[in-house]
């Protein structure tokens, strides 16, 4: 191989070849440097190190990944440091959304960034640190009627700030528990009413306190009493005392066939001036579930009921999913999963009870359509049927094709988060049906790629809607969304 080299050596004339001892020593060296790199780059592994702070609190694959940036800085084991990168561009046509200003057919094409720092102090001790800092940002997003808010933008802020305290073997019981203090994000169950959204731009955390009581991966409880975070565009973001959630939350893996998980949870949301916004719900839940194997059926029930009051009047409302699927022995390994969701929405707008489902601080993304810029669906006022087919071609590489009929619960309450309505019940429910495809790349654990087609056959509903409603000009038209994104960890 030739010689690199740079500067005036450019200028010198061709560089002599090494002898063949020199080269083999050179290849040894740089070899042994890599591996060297990729071993203190991998896993936190030293003596001295336990784990991060979050480990009980997140999926693990939000959290572990080579850190070749401590590695490179030669950092101690006990002290953690990583960086991430997300870069998405992401367009959709015909918007929805009322009152939005665009319409005949005009796409609102964005690019959210979304890039995050991790400083984390471990040690063989049970006391542990984490500093996430995250900032979330969208160019090309100033036209009228783009779509911006929270959920797409949130600059420079406080993801996480929390100290944890690990205890193992408690009393000789074999048990371990964990108390968590200070700002931190949450996955909870399958994520459906709790979860550290993932494919958003901008992320649910709290403030408060969280504790958990395990054994091994037999089973697991977990308590906490926060203060919701108010996610801000550009200043810091904050708590309110006059907004509380808490709850608890069981589950249970004695029986690989009939896993179970059972939880209740309580919101008091009284931040708005406007008494018929506030919010006082206690939710309870069960989950039923078998993990998929192959040659296996799985499944999954999920059944939420909400009880308390919005503003003045009683609210009840309720949420219901069924998963039932299949993995084949086959090359790709072929699964096919058929999914039912229910969500009830208010059947009589006018009348004293609220039957709107609220799916409190749940992620979409895994179950519905990219969130974010696009999102038309979630867990109120809705009633669909799907099926999905996930094939897996290739280590690394995971593509989805997903089909899912939507309908509205009840015809005269909202469509979702849209702003639509029609108060009447005359546009009837039928909001169309739509085709996913996603195709996802991971290299390794610190590069992976990210893309995804959405064409939404829109339903009777929007050419039926009063003009009152707001649906912008060329709203009821099929709509197409694409976005294609890459995230980088060192």
């Amino acid at each position: 191989m030739k010689w690199l080299v740079s500067g005036p050596a450019l200028a010198e004339g061709p560089m002599t070849e090494p002898p063949p001892s020199v080269q083999t020593k050179l290849a040894s060296n740089l070899l042994e440097t890599s591996s060297n790199i990729k071993q203190r780059a991998d896993a936190q592994t030293g003596k001295n190190w336990i784990e991060p702070a979050d480990t009980i609190l997140n999926r693990r694959q939000e959290i572990e990944w080579s850190r070749y940036l401590k590695s490179g800085l030669r950092l101690p084991d006990w002290i953690d440091l990583g960086l991430e990168q997300r870069t998405r561009f992401e367009s959709y046509s015909h918007p929805w959304r009322a009152n939005q200003a665009i319409g005949n057919g005009r796409t609102d094409g964005q690019v959210p960034l979304r890039s995050r720092v991790r400083f984390g102090l471990g040690g063989n001790g049970p006391l542990r640190f984490l500093f996430e800092g995250q900032d979330s940002r969208s160019f090309l997003d100033g036209d009228p009627g783009d779509f911006r808010d929270t959920t797409t933008v949130d600059e420079f802020d406080v993801l996480q700030l929390l100290g944890s305290l690990t205890l193992r073997n408690v009393m000789g019981t074999g048990l371990r528990t964990d108390f968590h203090f200070g700002r931190m994000t949450m996955d909870v169950g399958k994520r459906r009413l709790i979860g550290r959204n993932a494919f958003r731009n901008t992320v649910n955390s709290f403030d408060g306190l969280h504790w958990q009581i395990s054994q091994d991966k037999t089973w697991r409880l977990q308590a906490f009493f926060v203060e919701p975070v108010i996610r801000d565009e550009v200043s810091l973001d904050t708590q309110n005392d006059k907004s509380l959630f808490w709850g608890t939350y069981f589950e249970s893996k004695h029986f690989p066939w009939f896993q179970f998980d059972a939880y209740y949870l309580g919101l008091n949301d009284r931040r708005v001036a406007n008494v018929s916004n506030h919010r006082t719900y206690s939710t309870f839940g069960g989950r039923l579930y078998k993990d998929p194997k192959t040659q296996e059926l799985d499944y999954e029930i999920e059944s939420s009921w909400q009880i308390g009051n919005r503003g003045v009047i009683d609210h009840f409302a309720y949420f219901h999913h069924l998963d039932l699927g299949y993995t084949f022995d086959l090359p790709w390994t072929p699964r096919v999963v058929f999914h039912y969701d229910y969500a009830s929405g208010d059947h009589r707008p006018d009348d004293s009870q609220d039957e709107g489902f609220d799916t409190l601080f749940g992620s979409r993304r895994f179950e519905y359509e990219p969130t974010s810029l696009w999102g038309p669906f979630s867990r109120t006022n809705l009633s669909s049927p799907g099926w999905r087919l996930i094939v897996v071609p290739a280590p690394g590489w995971i593509l989805q094709v997903k089909h899912r009929v939507w309908y509205l619960a009840q015809s005269r309450d909202f469509f979702g988060n849209s702003g639509l309505r029609d108060a009447t019940g005359n546009a009837g429910a039928s909001l169309g049906h739509d085709v996913d495809l996603q195709a996802q790349w991971a290299i390794n654990a610190n590069l992976d790629f990210d893309a995804g087609y959405v064409h939404w056959f829109k339903g009777s509903y929007f050419d039926r809607l009063p003009a009152s409603a707001g649906l912008p000009a060329g709203g009821n038209k099929d709509s197409d969304y694409f976005y294609i994104s890459m995230r980088v960890r060192i």
